[in-house]
């Protein structure tokens, strides 16, 4: 294995050569180079003892840092045709100096590569690409050249025409050569095509019937072939070998009968022309059927991209003007009416409307927007119209990130696909040796005739399918990701859907995940014959300098009453306590139990009521008015709408749920009491939020962690799965592995349920790709003949394993029937 490093912080021809000695000293290292002028470590090793991480290590423990300028890639792949193509592929751009991670996914044609773009570039990917034997290109924008969609469409047509045409062919050909084989007489046959008198015309007219169904497959030859001369067959190669030797024969005994050097005195020639034409249009249809399958399993994407409209009304120079969508930039002005769709994202600046953004975050009730207000492009205006600022544009919208996400989750690997991949990686040589051992056998040690056994050869090779294997794991991803964002749940890779369905214990942040994140004004209590709106305005007279979160919700709830507020005098800030105010020439205190004790207030009258309100885990502030204790206002952070169903369906899947807040224990407790919750970690630090999640995990529980701030990013990274609530920050989405777009609790439960569901059908689909091929060999090498039963044709062979992988995209395509449990 060849690699390349940037080493940053040498300064001297010393500092190479005191990397090159502490990466020289890696076992299995078996030369490393540093150039000082380029700054570039170069190291040839031996990767089943030396890791990337080794490395790095080394040349930190020297004092230096190993950098690699890292970048990602899509590429889409022609000719592939079985799992054993993508694992060749994964296989040669793996060994390519400078990759750090290849996947090829066969049910997208897509691989995507990170590679070191100092050691290697785009079109050295390519090249290795072409030299095993297929063809690689950069994934091109949607703009430029046909969609994926319109390509895969002319696939399609392109499959099915040339079944039809082989079937035009196969049909007479399959008359002619099975017909006299029939049971009671056979089908009658025209006297010139009679096997018995006239074999030569028998044998003449299958030939010519069958060469243009062998032209109409050629592709299955010129891929096949190169794969197996390149060092690496394929199911083509199977399917090339196979009829190409069923061709063979007959073409063989074809021209033994014309030069008069065979006689056939009764009975008929066996050719196999029709096993070949038979097998070649069976497998074309089968062909077809997968590829209409597959365009079924990325139909999340299709409908994601058809949200997105296509032109927008933008202002430009007091002008009213439409453009198309790619021509709004930020900043751009744009007008909204009813029941259009709204092109980009941005806030509204003038007007009022509701809007619908089902289609973004499942959501079905439209929301009212108002300006300052944020709109999501491709949401639908219903029934206002208004002006709004565009702030997101092209491939920065929401849409267009969820279809990323989307597209890079259907394009990773689940961990379980691993067996699955290293079964494909040898399975086509072990079905050749299979082959030609049983073929071999049947002719020395079965007293068969050499048709027999040749008739074994083909069937072991025609009826392995690594297809099966191949596309058990990506076609259940892209569904069950594609699902997963019609219910407004984006999961961002294979892993994270695996890792899911094994979480043991979910950790929510409280504030702003479990709680609305706003805290409001919730109890209002009067001592000495005071009223509770008179205290309410005192209170939010004397907050209304403040900005403390707790005073604003003061001030919102006065300002709902409309209560007039009193001009306030002397305002000072008492950290830690409260405040202190002057209202027309009365002393307002407003605060903790701390603050009303150092100014000697009579608490007398409270008589444990404020600590009943702490217990229910909301917040008590005093309010005095010149030395005389008046009321309590209590404010809270409530509880949203779903947390308790939420958890409460959490428990039911057997999923132990805890809470994490900086809250001191008995707030944190009160609220953890009121919707269910089995552990608490009270008073934690934002810091301190990773280590908890940590000492969970060294529990030995598979962990997730719910947030949505800054502060929760680390805790999201140290989870086996991050889960990001959609209207948290920018940098707890980036560090989750799920986003829950419409911000709603009772989408983690879901998100576990299509964990399950999805891994359930990979499962599924594994099972019997390995189930088809372990009987299925078996059976084409002629176990049930020798115990008396029937010989499997090779026809019947081919069409069993064009149903195989028909059969796993079909189970895969059930997904799409998910449905949310109550």
């Amino acid at each position: 294995m060849k690699d390349t490093y940037t080493i940053e912080g040498m300064t001297c021809a010393s500092c190479a050569q005191a990397v090159e000695k502490n990466v020289s000293k890696l076992t299995g290292m078996d030369s490393a180079i540093v150039n000082f002028a380029t700054e570039k470590l170069s190291v040839t090793y031996d990767d089943q003892q030396v890791t990337a991480s080794d490395i790095t290590k080394a040349v930190a423990d020297a004092g230096y840092k190993a950098v690699k300028h890292l970048t990602t890639d899509t590429f889409e792949i022609e000719g592939m045709s079985c799992a054993s193509c993508a694992q060749a592929i994964e296989k040669s751009v793996g060994k390519m100096g400078g990759v750090s991670t290849v996947a090829v996914n066969l049910a997208t044609e897509k691989m995507t590569v990170t590679f070191d773009e100092d050691a290697l570039n785009i079109s050295d990917i390519v090249h290795t690409v072409e030299d095993t034997g297929y063809q690689a290109k950069l994934e091109t924008s949607k703009e430029e050249g046909p969609s994926q969609a319109e390509k895969q469409h002319i696939h399609i047509q392109s499959l099915w025409r040339r079944f039809l045409w082989s079937a035009v062919f196969t049909f007479p050909l399959l008359y002619i050569a099975m017909g006299p084989m029939l049971p009671f007489g056979g089908l009658p046959l025209p006297e010139f095509l009679d096997p018995m008198s006239h074999t030569v015309n028998f044998a003449v007219t299958q030939l010519l019937l069958t060469l243009p169904v062998i032209y109409l497959g050629r592709a299955f030859y010129t891929v096949g072939f190169k794969a197996l001369f390149k060092g690496h067959p394929n199911m083509d190669s199977l399917i090339a070998i196979g009829t190409a030797a069923a061709l063979g024969q007959g073409i063989v005994m074809t021209v033994l009968l014309v030069t008069g050097q065979l006689h056939i005195d009764h009975g008929h020639p066996d050719l196999y022309f029709e096993s070949a034409a038979v097998i070649l249009t069976l497998i074309t249809l089968g062909k077809y059927l997968e590829a209409i399958s597959k365009g079924k399993t990325s139909e999340a994407i299709k409908k994601l991209m058809g949200l997105a409209p296509k032109t927008a009304r933008v202002v430009r120079n007091d002008q009213e003007i439409e453009i198309a969508i790619d021509q709004v930039v930020t900043g751009d002005i744009l007008i909204v009416r009813p029941g259009e769709k709204i092109p980009v994202d941005g806030e509204i600046i003038e007007g009022y409307s509701a809007v619908d953004e089902a289609m973004i975050t499942g959501e079905s009730i439209p929301v009212e927007k108002r300006v300052g207000d944020q709109v999501v492009g491709a949401s639908i205006n219903k029934n206002g119209s208004f002006q709004f600022k565009a702030t997101k544009v092209g491939k920065d919208t929401t849409l267009a990130q969820i279809i990323h996400l989307v597209e890079e989750a259907q394009g990773s690997k689940a961990p379980i696909a691993k067996l699955a991949d290293k079964v494909s990686g040898i399975f086509v040589p072990i079905v050749m040796t299979l082959a030609a051992i049983s073929g071999l056998l049947w002719y020395f040690l079965g007293q068969e005739s050499w048709v027999f056994a040749l008739s074994i050869t083909i069937s072991v090779l025609v009826i392995a399918c690594p297809c099966a294997l191949g596309l058990a794991t990506p076609t259940a991803i892209m569904v069950g990701t594609g699902k997963g964002a019609e219910n407004g749940v984006l999961i961002k890779s294979g892993d994270a859907l695996e890792a899911t369905q094994k979480v043991q214990t979910i950790v929510f942040d409280k504030t702003g995940t479990i709680t609305e994140g706003r805290p409001v004004v919730t109890d209002i209590k009067t001592f000495n014959n005071a009223d509770s709106d008179e205290i309410l305005q005192i209170a939010a007279s004397a907050e209304v300098g403040s900005e403390h979160p707790l005073g604003e919700a003061i001030v919102a709830t006065a300002k709902d009453r409309q209560l007039t507020l009193i001009p306030s005098q002397d305002f000072q800030a008492i950290p830690g306590h409260g405040l202190q105010v002057s209202l027309n020439g009365q002393v307002v205190l407003l605060g903790n139990r701390k603050l009303m004790v150092d100014h000697a207030i009579d608490l007398s009258v409270d008589n444990g009521l404020s600590d009943q309100l702490a217990t229910e885990g909301k917040t008590p502030m005093f309010i005095a008015v010149d030395g005389n204790l008046l009321g309590i206002v209590a404010v809270a952070d409530t509880v949203k709408e779903n947390s308790i169903a939420a958890i409460q369906k959490l428990h039911r899947m057997g999923i132990e749920v805890a809470m994490i807040t900086g809250d001191n224990k008995r707030t944190a407790e009160a609220i953890a009491k009121q919707v269910g919750i089995d552990r608490v970690f009270s008073e934690v630090l934002p810091e301190d939020k990773a280590s908890e999640v940590k000492k969970l995990q060294d529990e030995g529980l598979h962990v997730a962690m719910v947030g949505d701030g800054i502060n929760d990013a680390p805790a999201l990274a140290q989870a086996n799965v991050g889960i990001a609530i959609g209207s948290g920050t920018d940098v707890a989405i980036e560090s989750a592995d799920i986003v829950l777009m419409r911000s709603d609790l009772m989408d983690v439960p879901t998100a576990v349920e299509l964990s399950s569901a999805t891994i359930a059908n990979i499962k599924q689909n594994l099972f019997w790709a390995f189930a088809y091929n372990t009987i299925g060999i078996p059976v084409a090498m002629g176990v049930l003949y020798i115990l008396g039963g029937p010989l499997l044709s090779p026809m019947f062979a081919g069409a069993a394993m064009s149903l195989s992988s028909v059969s796993v995209l079909l189970n895969a395509l059930r997904l799409k029937g998910f449905k949310v449990k109550a």
